[in-house]
Formats: C-alpha cells, structure tokens, sequence
C-alpha cells in the first residue's frame, strides 16, 4: 500500500507493517529495468557526426553505455546497415539484432519480433524509444529536435544497394561529402505519409555526414542499439 510517498510493507498476517520510502522500489524497479533492458536510443552521438568508426565503433559505443547502467552484461549492437562497397558485401541492419523481443529500460517491450519491429506493429514512439538511461529523446517541436536516427537502411532493415551514398561511408565520413538515411524515433515529420513517420527510413540527411549537417535536420548523430536475444 502507497500513502503519502511510503510503501507499507506487512512482515506477516496479522503483524506489524515495515515503512519504506516509495522511491526505494522506483529505484529497485528502474534498475531491474536497465538490466533487462534489450533496445535503446543512445543519449549521446560520437560526436564525428556519422563517422562511428564503422559497425565496430558503433558497437562499442552500445556496448559502452549499456555498460555505464549495468547491462553491459548482454552483447550490444548498432542497428546500422553498410552499402557494399571495395569488395565487401553489404550488411543488413535487421541482421544484426536477434529476433526479439526487445524491452527499453522502463521494461516496456517496444517489438516483439523482426516481422513486428519492420512492418508497422511495433511499439516505438516518443514515449517508448527510451534512451540508455530510461529517458526521452527530444523529438520534433522541442529544442533541440534530435529525433533523426542514423540507421542507413530501408524500411524492411536491409541495406541499399551501391549508389548513392546512405551510410556516410558505411559509417567513416564526417565532412560534407555522402549522407546517411535517418529515422524518426518519435515517428513524427512534416506530415502524415508512411515516410515521414517511419522510425528507420524517413530522409536522407542533407549537406553530409559532419555534426552541423546532422543538426541542421533535426538530428545528434543518435542510434538505435539493440541485444541480440
């Protein structure tokens, strides 16, 4: 029982109740959480624009700040797709993620499967595209809108083909050559259109791959980090 901000916790029928702080079990509950957590959106960008050291880098910065709140237990990867390019074939970023479920830090389960996450039925929005630490990620209307995501894909999660550039150089440029294909985490753009509202394959970005061209749409160089399962 919840009065006044302290849990009532009865010891046994019948029998004297222990008085504990609420925000001890909020705490407990976010924790558990964090640890359970399968998918978030990173708080912070590399701060290179789209230069993430490729799929490597961007791993490592998953598997870094699912570290820094304690499910860095679980393997980690970037929901990232690369263009094939100098003899190498191109990586799908729905390949790279396991099969589901995933759960943000709140223990909300945001898709339950590969068909779900890509085809329309999963859960992201605003509210629940949570970031490593249980957070909102600004999304449009607020200041500053970071709600574009790097993801480089299309809207299945697979790869472009060689051509245009949509992986700022499979993730190592950050000047205002090439350019990346983003998505809305708050599925929120200038209309209503399946493109606008797409969580993985809404625009390219515009002027490169550098932090300015990034922010100049609505972006930080953010990603979507998923645990494998």
């Amino acid at each position: 029982m919840l009065i006044n901000g302290v849990i009532l916790r009865r010891l046994a029928l019948g029998a004297a109740v222990t008085l504990v702080p609420a925000t001890m079990f909020d705490a407990e509950a976010q924790e558990k959480g964090r640890a359970d957590m399968s998918f978030f959106v990173t708080s912070v960008g590399s701060g290179k624009g789209g230069d993430l050291g490729g799929l490597a880098g961007a791993d490592k910065q998953c598997q870094m700040l699912a570290q820094s709140v304690g499910a860095g237990a679980k393997t980690w990867r970037a929901y990232l797709s690369t263009q094939a390019a100098g003899g190498q074939p191109a990586v799908n970023a729905r390949d790279r993620i396991g099969n589901g479920p995933w759960q943000n830090a709140m223990g909300v389960v945001v898709a339950r499967s590969l068909a779900d996450l890509h085809n329309g039925n999963n859960n992201l929005s605003r509210f629940t595209a949570l970031n490593e630490k249980g957070g909102t990620v600004n999304g449009r209307g607020e200041q500053p809108n970071t709600h574009d995501i790097l993801t480089g894909s299309r809207h299945d999660g697979t790869a472009f083909p060689p051509g245009e550039d949509m992986t700022c150089g499979n993730w190592t440029q950050s000047g205002a050559e090439g350019g990346a294909m983003l998505g809305h985490h708050d599925r929120s753009g200038l209309d209503d259109t399946i493109e606008a509202r797409s969580w993985n394959s809404t625009h390219r970005s515009r002027g490169g791959c550098g932090v300015d061209a990034l922010r100049s749409s609505g972006g930080a160089g953010l990603m979507y980090c998923f645990a494998p399962n």
